[in-house]
């Protein structure tokens, strides 16, 4: 194993010069160690353009709600995923064999959010139109708490890196942190004047943003459940919000047809990214941070060649950074290439809009959710 960080590597990287940046900031490889690092990064760098070149094929279509899925989202492994409904519950299911392992009932309405406790993977997380957050194990389906205090919709939950709280967003303007161990709210974040429909954790889980309708992004002290800093810029509804992975930087995207990136620890704004003709429906960062990627309603994604008369509804970068996966109203997701921004396979085969796309964890999975009441499972 090569016991230092690399910087973000593709196959066009110049190795002799990325071995450099390395030997810079590693003063512990000698210049008689280089010929040995370069021979391990030119390794790694065949292994990924294997993956690269690879196709993705259709392995299974589950029916899997007798409604329209919400979501879906994998375990840290990719071993299983779990998929949430207007049916009221949520499955999880086997990837490899495509196996449902167990229902969770017992949401009263829509299962819109839905987590895993990743990386540990034994906890799952479900917020509901009922206005409730349901903690469930993974293991034995059994729950464990149900987090009652919002007066309308949950539409977004997220457990912090330690797996120590769930946070919930609502449209009742507030969110709200629960305790995992023993099932007590712990702090209501309020303060948005309306709905909350993005939130996330750093990565160190001392800081939670919210994004709302309000047009504001909040960034807030999780020990203290106070508010930071207050994200203003955009001129319409908030309808993404993201840190990258040092959580140095904030990225936002909105319905004003802008995105936005902010400096985390002041809450200034670094850039405004323009250029889409119509909403900003979701944004990501790559995993080393370098990249931000955007779709939107005008068919077009950010900073990549475009396609016309779609709407990308949402993105998501594979964990190696050398894919970018979309979502489309059109009924196919696509993968392209991020540095050519060429479309380099399209997956067909939903009957209606997906709005829901995920890389498993080595990134040779895809899953797919969509409104004809299926997931797709590529591989």
């Amino acid at each position: 194993m090569i016991p230092f960080p690399l910087p973000p590597m593709y196959c066009s990287t110049d190795v002799g010069a990325l071995v450099e940046e390395i030997r810079k900031a590693e003063p512990l490889i000698t210049a008689s160690r280089k010929e040995q690092v370069i021979h391990l990064i030119l390794r790694l760098q065949e292994k990924l353009g294997q993956q690269e070149n690879c196709k993705f094929y259709l392995f299974k279509v589950l029916r899997a709600h007798i409604l329209p899925l919400t979501n879906v989202a994998f375990n840290k492994s990719g071993s299983c995923f779990i998929t949430g409904s207007y049916d009221r519950t949520c499955k999880l299911w086997d990837t490899a064999s495509g196996e449902e392992l167990r229902t969770l009932e017992g949401h009263r309405n829509v299962v819109y959010a839905i987590a895993f406790n990743n990386p540990y993977g034994d906890k799952i997380a479900t917020g509901s139109f009922d206005k409730t957050c349901k903690l469930w194990s993974t293991e034995t389906g059994k729950c464990y708490h149900t987090f009652r205090g919002h007066t309308a919709e949950i539409v977004c939950l997220s457990f912090n890196l330690q797996s120590t709280l769930v946070a919930t967003g609502s449209m009742d303007t507030t969110a709200k942190l629960w305790d995992v161990q023993n099932g007590e709210e712990v702090v209501t974040l309020t303060g948005h004047s309306a709905e909350i429909i993005a939130l996330s954790f750093n990565t160190t889980g001392d800081r939670i943003i919210t994004g709302s309708f309000d047009h504001t992004v909040a960034v807030w002290d999780v020990d203290a459940g106070r508010r930071i800093h207050t994200l203003i810029g955009h001129r319409a509804e908030i309808s993404s919000a993201q840190f990258n992975w040092d959580c140095t930087l904030i990225v936002t995207g909105s319905m004003d047809k802008t995105c936005m990136l902010w400096n985390a620890l002041t809450g200034k704004r670094v850039a405004t990214l323009t250029g889409h003709d119509d909403e900003v429906l979701d944004v990501c960062f790559d995993y080393a941070g370098q990249r931000i990627a955007t779709a939107s309603a005008d068919g077009f994604i950010g900073m990549l060649s475009g396609v016309a008369f779609l709407s990308f509804l949402k993105i998501c970068f594979n964990p190696q950074g050398t894919r970018l996966l979309t979502a489309s109203s059109d009924k196919t997701a696509r993968l392209w290439d991020p540095q050519t921004g060429q479309c380099i396979q399209i997956l067909e085969g939903h009957t209606d809009e997906i709005f829901s796309c995920t890389f498993n964890y080595k990134g040779n999975i895809i899953i797919t959710g969509s409104k004809d009441n299926t997931c797709r499972i590529c591989r």
